[in-house]
């Protein structure tokens, strides 16, 4: 198992967690043990690269998402992907695996998308 999270710096387990998981500066990757497995630079395009967030995640081998915030269509493309994703306020990356590891999280439902984004989607009808 593969876990993901958004951050803002390459501090590892003390990295603090990307308000929005798209236009984050990193991804931190996790085994299940709670071991950084890698730290990548979003290369996305809502950083000016190439693909999707979730695609980029996917390429990493990622199952899990803990993030603070996502959009609608972040959330599909995640299920669509087969990645499992955990919305929580925490703000640094060790504390949100340890809610995870401890299963005091649940998994994210299009009520946990982001209230900015909801206006623009079909999930208001």
């Amino acid at each position: 198992m593969k876990i993901v999270i958004p951050t803002d710096d390459k501090k590892g387990l003390d990295a603090k967690i990307a308000e929005h998981f798209g236009r984050c500066n990193t991804y931190t990757f996790l085994d299940e043990k709670g071991e950084v497995l890698e730290i990548i630079d979003n290369t996305s395009e809502h950083m000016g690269g190439q693909g999707l967030p979730p695609e980029l995640m996917k390429a990493h081998s990622a199952n899990v998402l803990l993030c603070r915030g996502l959009g609608p269509r972040a959330l599909n493309l995640c299920g669509e992907f087969g990645i499992e994703v955990y919305v929580h306020q925490t703000e640094i990356v060790k504390e949100i695996f340890e809610l995870w590891k401890n299963n005091q999280l649940q998994k994210a439902t299009s009520q946990d998308v982001c209230e900015e984004h909801k206006i623009f989607t079909p999930l208001n009808k």
